[in-house]
């Protein structure tokens, strides 16, 4: 087996991990669900039945279904974000569904150590059939880095410390690893993933420069800018250009944006910004119109939330899957690989 790079991958790398190749192409733009589909305000009765949701999602040809980690619920931060912790939930999820990458948006990688991290995504990538694709980040709730006894100052160093023990610990070879973060001399991690790797792909800048991004990660996460115009996917397109210009190689590596959305049932209802930009409302016409704006922009992957919205999800669901997925489907690619653990 060849040894693991610390560094970046182009998407030969990823040539045969179905999560990776069910969402990602150069010029192409698929989508995903993020979850949970109803905000959490203190009752989880809303839920219930989501499993089965995504077991629709699965079987209507959406690329991906995303979960957030968010260890601990801040009320002051607003938003409780996923509930559940995400490599659980995603192992729940994955026994529910056959063919739809599961994506974290994102893992934390300042506030677990690497091995619990690596142990997990392997774990999950193994039960899934190799259908992780990890989004990670620095993280933004504060409170949670006292709580775990870290300085909120030092995430962006540590960060980039656990990137590379996590891809050192998914090496195939036994070789000492010696990091701030631990020493491990003899011992090696087991599952390894089901393709040798898994994808990182990092969130926003995660206290690191856009050339560390460029060498570093396997595909860049960002916030959309604004979406009620053209404007945000023209500024969108300069960052993703920027970026690009950095990897080694010129190699694809592929980017994903996202936005909760309120679907209006007349689907000429104009894009409009609700929340100060937060959630857009739009008609699915508004929403096709920004999709195609993402794709032109260099967007590989548009990852669409309803929680704030007003209207039933299955019956966004629905609609989507019969009026916008046609327009943006899930890759071809290779199976996920039959397990039968």
């Amino acid at each position: 087996m060849n040894l693991i790079s610390s560094k970046g991958a182009s998407a030969d790398a990823f040539a045969l991990h179905p999560g990776y190749r069910r969402m990602f192409a150069p010029g192409q733009l698929t989508l995903g669900i993020f979850l949970p589909l109803r905000f959490y305000a203190g009752d989880m009765g809303v839920l219930r039945g989501q499993a089965q949701l995504v077991g629709e999602i699965d079987r209507l040809g959406f690329a991906a279904a995303w979960v957030r980690d968010v260890p601990l619920y801040d009320p002051a931060f607003g938003d409780a974000g996923q509930v559940f912790d995400p490599f659980t939930y995603l192992g729940y999820l994955a026994a529910h569904t056959r063919h739809i990458s599961l994506a974290t948006g994102s893992a934390i990688f300042t506030l677990r150590h690497p091995i619990d991290l690596a142990k997990s995504a392997a774990s999950l990538d193994c039960l899934s059939g190799g259908r992780l694709v990890l989004g990670i980040a620095s993280g933004d709730r504060p409170v949670e880095f006292p709580a775990y006894g870290l300085a909120h100052d030092s995430r962006g160093e540590r960060f980039a410390q656990s990137v590379e023990y996590f891809r050192r610990l998914l090496d195939g070879h036994p070789a000492p690893i010696h990091s701030a973060l631990g020493r491990i001399d003899g011992a090696r991690l087991l599952p390894k993933p089901v393709t040798g790797r898994i994808p990182l792909l990092v969130t926003g800048s995660s206290r690191q420069s856009l050339p560390w991004l460029g060498e570093q990660a396997d595909g860049w996460i960002t916030y959309p800018q604004a979406t009620h115009n053209i404007l945000g996917p023209r500024r969108l397109a300069e960052k993703i250009s920027a970026w690009r210009a950095l990897i080694p190689g010129g190699g694809f590596r592929p980017h994903v944006t996202n936005e909760w959305i309120d679907l209006h049932a007349d689907p000429n209802f104009p894009r409009t910004a609700q929340q100060g930009g937060y959630v857009l409302r739009t008609g699915r016409n508004g929403l096709i119109d920004l999709l195609h704006e993402w794709r032109d922009a260099g967007v590989n992957h548009a990852a669409l939330g309803m929680q704030m919205a007003q209207r039933p999800a299955l019956e966004i669901i629905q609609e989507m899957a019969e009026e916008v997925l046609p327009l943006f489907p899930a890759l071809p690619g290779p199976a996920p690989h039959a397990q039968a653990w």
